[in-house]
């Protein structure tokens, strides 16, 4: 069974995108079949596996439009397990275009539904609450919110939460979501109090693992690299196949609920 798991914060800058190629790379390192896909007019995920995104032919913006197939639209990188559907300027030219439609919100699920080339989809979302990110919560079956103990990061997770709440209602019941803290610098009293304050109020609703900072993580993204192929032995990279790790045990359990619903 595929598990589509989107990435989604509608605050910029609490390394979204990091942790869509960390997470799919460390699963693709585990013998998951991972299929990522860049729904972010700014395509900073297709950057950073080395793509030029204006010279890109065939991206999501096809696929969401109807214009073209999954399978046209996907590109091979070079690293094992892990392909793309990449994005670029053409989604902030769509994104109009799919609004006048009655169905907008389920246009990615129909894309996805019954695929069963891949283990895991991961959608990596802008850094807003629109069309593209209700897109995405409307297919995905996890929702990770990656979160910086800071303060408008943390307050931020309200709209989150309440976006959540409307697509359940509307169009996926079956959403689940658990807040992943990042960018955390446990030598900062604030970042530690911040995050055992998050960790109070949401529970279980938190992933175990912690992503730390690492300045290695920055420059892996600079090298097109993921960051269990640029430093594999780093913070970062153990962190994220831990993460990676916690997702597989997690979407088992979501697996099993679906499966035992009557």
């Amino acid at each position: 069974m595929t598990h589509i798991i989107a990435i989604a914060n509608a605050k910029g800058g609490v390394a979204k995108t990091t942790t869509a190629l960390s997470l799919g790379a460390s699963l693709a390192e585990m013998g998951r079949r991972v299929l990522l896909i860049d729904l972010d007019p700014h395509a900073n995920l297709t950057l950073s596996l080395g793509f030029k995104p204006a010279s890109l032919e065939r991206t999501v913006a096809g696929l969401l439009l109807g214009n073209d197939a999954l399978e046209r639209a996907v590109l091979p990188t070079t690293f094992h397990n892990l392909v793309l559907v990449p994005s670029n300027h053409e989604l902030n030219l769509a994104e109009p275009h799919l609004l006048v439609r009655s169905d907008y919100m389920l246009l990615l699920n129909k894309v996805l539904k019954n695929n069963q080339s891949y283990d895991t989809i991961i959608l990596d979302c802008p850094p807003s609450s629109g069309t593209l990110t209700k897109n995405a919560l409307s297919t995905a079956d996890l929702l990770i919110i990656p979160t910086q103990p800071e303060y408008f990061s943390a307050h931020a997770l309200r709209d989150m939460l309440n976006l959540i709440l409307a697509v359940r209602q509307r169009n996926n019941p079956k959403l689940r979501y658990r807040i992943l803290i990042t960018m955390l610098d446990k030598r900062n009293r604030i970042h530690r109090s911040l995050a055992e304050q998050i960790r109070t109020a949401f529970n279980e609703a938190i992933f175990d693992i912690e992503i730390e900072i690492d300045t290695k993580l920055r420059e892996s993204s600079i090298m097109g690299q993921p960051i269990n192929h640029y430093a594999p032995e780093s913070r970062a990279a153990k962190q994220y196949y831990e993460l990676a790790e916690e997702t597989g045990h997690y979407s088992n359990e979501i697996n099993r609920r679906h499966t035992t619903t009557p």
